[in-house]
């Protein structure tokens, strides 16, 4: 049987997932194809994810989105990294920033030079000294200029970045369609979804449909049973209360985590409001005390009701099922703690866009889309885990259950590999660089018992003089870059 050619492209929800899909495809395939997003007023949206990582400036370069256009769009501020906070200990505090740290030569990663320096006593030098995004975040200064290579990704309203990306799209040529999805038709031989039927009576008819309707799944789920890997038995937080608040001082440039005797909370800054949210294993902590303790630790008075939002961690297994890809939460979940979600949106879009089925839906692309997406899922996953194995607490039965659960043997061997050799690595096409997973695994107390020997062709003075340039000429970088808050208002000021 012949191929059916994809001339309509029908983007199920909207939110920030089918907003971005529309905006890009509408941007690149205008021309090509003809855009229709569905969205209901009546269906809200999670929207809770307003934290981004660096990759996101990559894409809107792509869209060709000037950036103090968006950031004036959506009260974004900038993001250096995250501030983990009583992770390893209760007390702890570490900084997974977007930097790079020290110097690495082609046979050893910097690290193995901090790790030889530690043993030679060279104490004075903390791991994080080498790096300008995280002294950075320490001192709430940020800045842009030719001459300053930082990486950077933003804190921005989810809500007010959909509005953003929706004019975007209709004046590139999508349409939006107002009402609820109460039928899904299929071709009764091949299964593939034909039609979406509103409430309204209209009949959406499509060549190849994107399931952007969250957590239900309405298409990939709901209408094709495709199946879900659950991964609460590593990732055991199965809700999220989150609330808005007043702002009470100056922005800082990075997102807070603060882990919890059951969870942790988060706190991001925006320009004119704050982002809070307490995520929660429910086994272990009840939605009423989850909000007492929300309510309790916010600054600043309160905007909205907290939301409840329910969740279960783990993927959908095929995110391309027939001529259905399923896009942001209809995919699966993992969580917002390294703040991947919108990621993996952005990354869902790029690879549907590149295998796009303009000569009809093959098998072989399909196949293609669903390895590079279960790869990429669970490296994040991974890292994700390592946040809550990783960890010395056992002051709560949640905290106990952490640092003894069985992990993915590719996160073992990979903790096992760091702890006994300090070797670090990316693989190719993982999110996460080296830099990454040594901030994060070193945070949380994972010290290697052994390093790289090429650190040995330094002798102690001269890894004495070595850190203390390195940390001198980062600290004069900082000394100079304004404040955050400061650098924000000057740079999305609106022009007369």
């Amino acid at each position: 049987m012949q191929a059916k050619p994809v001339k309509k492209l029908v983007i199920a929800g909207g939110g920030t997932a089918g907003w971005m899909a529309a905006a890009a495809f509408s941007k690149k395939f205008g021309e090509l194809l003809d855009i229709t997003i569905v969205e209901s007023e009546e269906i809200g949206t999670v929207g809770v994810g307003e934290a981004t990582i660096p990759p996101m400036r990559v894409f809107h370069k792509l869209l060709g989105i000037d950036e103090q256009e968006f950031m004036r769009a959506t009260s974004a501020t900038f993001k250096l990294g995250i501030s983990f906070e009583n992770w390893g200990r209760d007390g702890d505090r570490y900084i997974h920033s977007f930097g790079k740290t020290g110097k690495e030569t082609w046979l050893g990663d910097f690290h193995h030079f901090w790790l030889y320096a530690q043993k030679l006593g060279l104490t004075e030098f903390e791991f994080g000294d080498f790096c300008l995004e995280l002294k950075a975040c320490l001192a709430n200064k940020f800045a842009l200029g030719p001459n300053l290579d930082i990486n950077y990704a933003y804190h921005l309203d989810a809500s007010r970045y959909a509005k953003f990306l929706r004019a975007m799209s209709e004046k590139n040529g999508a349409k939006r369609v107002e009402g609820k999805i109460i039928e899904v038709k299929q071709d009764y031989d091949s299964g593939f979804i034909t039609a979406l039927v509103l409430n309204s009576g209209a009949l959406i008819e499509g060549d190849f449909f994107i399931d952007c309707s969250g957590f239900r799944g309405l298409l990939i789920e709901q209408t094709l049973r495709t199946g879900y890997e659950d991964w609460s038995q590593w990732l055991p937080c199965d809700t999220a209360q989150a609330v808005q608040t007043e702002s009470v001082g100056p922005a800082v440039p990075y997102t807070r985590s603060i882990a919890h005797h059951a969870g942790w909370r988060w706190r991001i800054p925006l320009q004119h409001r704050v982002g809070n949210g307490l995520v929660y294993c429910s086994n272990f902590m009840s939605d009423d005390e989850a909000r007492t303790t929300l309510l309790s630790k916010v600054e600043g008075k309160t905007l909205i009701e907290p939301r409840v939002i329910k969740y279960r961690t783990g993927r959908r297994l095929k995110s391309w099922n027939k001529n259905c890809v399923a896009l942001g939460l209809a995919s699966g979940f993992i969580e917002p703690l390294e703040s991947t979600s919108i990621h993996l949106f952005m990354m869902g879009i790029t690879r549907i866009m590149r295998l796009f089925p303009f000569n009809g839906v093959e098998q072989s692309l399909i196949n293609e889309f669903n390895r590079e997406a279960l790869e990429e899922i669970q490296s994040i996953r991974d890292f994700i885990i390592l946040h809550y194995k990783a960890t010395e607490r056992d002051d709560t039965p949640f905290w106990r259950y952490c640092k003894n659960m069985e992990i993915p043997d590719s996160l073992a061997q990979r903790m096992e590999l760091f702890k006994k050799t300090g070797h670090a690595y990316q693989d190719p096409g993982e999110l996460f660089r080296i830099d990454s997973w040594t901030q994060v695994m070193l945070g949380q107390r994972i010290m290697p018992e052994q390093y790289h020997h090429i650190a040995h062709l330094m002798s102690k003075e001269e890894l004495q003089q070595f850190f203390t340039k390195m940390r001198s000429v980062i600290n004069q970088q900082v000394e100079k870059l304004p404040h955050h808050e400061e650098f924000v208002q000057t740079y999305c000021k609106a022009e007369m």
